[in-house]
């Protein structure tokens, strides 16, 4: 057997558009299965990222509200944030991090729910989703210079009620939220 499956794509050449620290995006060529060249395909590559689906001690979930310049509006979401280069093999060291950064919070609680692809179409970074119990107040925030944030606390009911009518919109937020259900045996 040899170890290029059939279907993969050949990448023939390579343009990098932009790079720097935060994104490297690139412009490529590739030969297609059947042969055949297609041009231009753009890709990009950008940092893993941890998910937290944080609980406090009473049981209600740790949310953040925050901008969104992709989708242009102020959006509910689980704590998350950067894993940085060469910190993947650390990637609970960074959720911690993070959640402890966004919302003053620590737990010695953790599962890892799982590690996704973020955007296998056309990206080549993993999100890694976290659940986080227990959670206690430790700190006031300490966010970097681009976090502009609140931290809100929901219930389950209530996160499922925002979830439902469109009101918590990040893809992989909702799958650590489902994961994080089934991890406790309510899916």
């Amino acid at each position: 057997m040899s170890g290029r499956d059939p279907l993969e794509w050949e990448e023939v050449s390579c343009e990098h558009i932009v790079t720097d620290e935060w994104i490297d995006i690139r412009k490529s060529a590739y030969r297609f299965p059947d042969g055949s060249v297609f041009e231009p395909y753009y890709s990009y590559s950008r940092k893993d990222y941890a998910v937290i689906v944080a609980e406090d001690e009473n049981g209600d979930l740790l949310c953040v509200r925050q901008y969104r310049q992709g989708i242009r509006k102020v959006t509910t979401e689980f704590p998350a944030g950067g894993i940085e280069k060469g910190e993947e093999d650390k990637a609970l060291d960074a959720a911690k991090r993070e959640l402890l950064e966004e919302t003053g919070y620590e737990s010695s609680d953790w599962t890892h729910l799982i590690t996704i692809a973020s955007n296998a179409t056309l990206a080549d970074n993993h999100a890694y989703l976290f659940y986080a119990r227990r959670c206690r107040k430790v700190s006031g925030q300490s966010l970097d210079d681009t976090e502009f944030l609140n931290v809100i606390r929901y219930s389950p009911d209530k996160l499922e009620e925002l979830i439902a009518n469109g009101s918590f919109e990040q893809s992989m937020h909702v799958l650590a939220w489902l994961l994080s259900r089934r991890a406790e045996g309510l899916s």
